[in-house]
């Protein structure tokens, strides 16, 4: 794990997005193998232009939590559960096929907004089906990444109030240094992950 960059905006779009990673390639960022997005406006548009043969992947935790929000509160434990076969499916094409079981079946029928919204967003919902256990459990979510801004956001809280964004920055700069001391771990068989990408992407990753 590693923080490459802290910047500061009044609100999120494409145009803020491309300057992040500009400056990350201007940096020396020579390639991204899989971005994993939470739904950002503007971020996969962003990382396409700048880096072109990334692989775009949504946050599966992000998509199920947003289908959930249709449902009524004694249901989302059934619908979860239908749900779970689309993104535990072996092949592109199997979760695609219980995508279309989801539609047929009754909380299909019933929250037919959920469906809509997994194929709307299918392109970039799918890529990480192509890779092995090993990998998807890697970057199927942005967990790792929010509970990062948890920590952060608990030093923020303490204040209250900063004169100015640079005094913001240099604190929250002092978090990820707390933080960071504790990723001492690596991930899991990160061997035979780094095998499965090497594989996966030839020629573009340096071992």
């Amino acid at each position: 794990k590693e923080v490459l960059g802290l910047w500061v905006a009044g609100t999120e779009g494409a145009k803020f997005w491309l300057h992040v990673l500009t400056e990350l390639k201007n940096r020396g960022v020579e390639d991204i193998l899989v971005a994993v997005c939470d739904g950002l406006t503007g971020f996969p548009n962003a990382i396409e232009a700048t880096f072109p043969r990334t692989t775009v992947q949504t946050c599966i935790v992000h998509m199920i939590r947003n289908s959930l929000r249709f449902v009524s509160w004694k249901n989302r434990k059934a619908v979860a559960r239908e749900l779970r076969a689309i993104y535990t499916a072996a092949t592109e094409s199997q979760a695609e096929a219980a995508l279309t079981r989801f539609e047929e079946c009754e909380w299909g029928r019933k929250y037919p907004s959920i469906a809509r919204s997994w194929r709307t967003r299918w392109e970039h919902v799918v890529p990480f089906l192509a890779f092995g256990p090993d990998i998807r459990r890697a970057i199927y979510t942005t967990n790792s990444i929010e509970s990062l801004n948890r920590q952060l956001r608990k030093t923020l809280k303490t204040k209250g109030h900063f004169p100015t964004d640079q005094a913001a920055v240099k604190l929250l700069w002092l978090g990820l240094e707390r933080a960071s001391k504790k990723w001492t771990y690596p991930f899991k068989a990160w061997d035979m992950a780094l095998q499965q990408l090497d594989a996966h992407f030839p020629g573009r990753l340096h071992l």
